[in-house]
């Protein structure tokens, strides 16, 4: 058994609901991850977007690439760094193409292919505006408001450092223990004799942990022992525990710069939905859909 120690984290007030602000968001959930590589590649695209192939006389360049690398998103093959480019420089060659064939075929006059321009022309709009409105919204000073304000709402919580050593029966933990309290070392015998893969590197250490971390009836032990006590062997599902206190306390709030990226994506998406909110307070939509009884206008 062990712990995942996963980075630190604050709470914060989740994002409104209505309206299913969350499914148009999700919708567009990549450009927040993106928007600084977004930014990044478009300061640095007057200089450095080379031409990389003509295709009939039609230019790949590496802005095109680096649109294709996020069209293709987790579909794009696994493979050296040349190997990923020369998969999307064929992907756009295709794409010029196929479409130049489409040309051929008039096919830029039939209503699909209109009613598929609106739609792509609309989305595009939409995840620009929607770049445009996170960037905007991320500053330090309303950074730190919105962490100070999550660090007001955080509850005193105790944690708990622990090291423990995991076997498989009761009668290997009663002897473990036996020989702990004869004078043992903890970490020497952990690194030898616990099932607890992170054993062998740690001793038993656990580090730092908060109850819900853990299995119940570790816990329940842990959080009750005296810092530098030994448990009588515990049972659980991983199997049977000898655990040794090393110190306890209550939970420390993070320093600002270790939450800083989580808050910022907070903050970027909350500017989204509130966008998204405001506008569709502001509109006028109307299903079309509903029996005549039912339907309704809705904002």
């Amino acid at each position: 058994m062990c712990i995942q120690h996963e980075p630190p984290t604050i709470p914060l007030a989740p994002f409104r609901r209505a309206g299913h602000v969350f499914f148009t968001l999700a919708a567009a959930a990549l450009l927040t991850a993106s928007l600084a590589v977004a930014q990044d590649a478009k300061t640095a695209a007057p200089a450095a977007d080379a031409v990389v192939a003509r295709i009939n006389g039609s230019e790949i360049r590496e802005s095109d690439l680096a649109m294709a690398e996020e069209d293709v998103g987790q579909n794009l093959p696994q493979g050296t760094p040349e190997q990923k480019r020369d998969y999307l420089v064929t992907y756009l060659t295709d794409i010029i193409l196929v479409a130049k064939a489409a040309e051929g075929k008039n096919i830029a006059d039939g209503d699909l292919f209109k009613r598929r321009l609106a739609f792509a022309r609309n989305k595009v709009l939409m995840e620009i505006m929607l770049q445009e409105e996170a960037a905007g919204a991320v500053g330090d000073a309303q950074m730190r408001k919105v962490y100070a304000e999550a660090v007001k709402e955080m509850k005193a919580e105790p944690e708990v450092r622990a090291s423990h050593i995991l076997v498989a029966t009761e009668e290997e933990a009663k002897a473990i223990l036996a020989e702990l309290r004869g004078g043992g070392d903890f970490a020497a015998i952990a690194k030898k004799k616990s099932k607890d893969p992170s054993a062998a590197t740690e001793g038993g250490d656990l580090g730092y942990f908060t109850a819900d971390q853990m299995v119940p009836e570790f816990s329940a032990v842990a959080f009750k022992l005296e810092k530098g006590s030994l448990s009588e062997p515990v049972k659980s599902q991983f199997g049977w525990h000898v655990i040794r206190v090393e110190d306890k306390r209550t939970k420390e709030v993070p320093e600002f710069d270790k939450v800083k990226e989580q808050i910022q994506s907070f903050v970027m998406r909350r500017a989204q939905a509130d966008l998204i909110t405001k506008l569709r307070g502001e509109g006028k939509v109307e299903r079309l859909d509903k029996p005549a009884d039912a339907k309704k206008e809705t904002k």
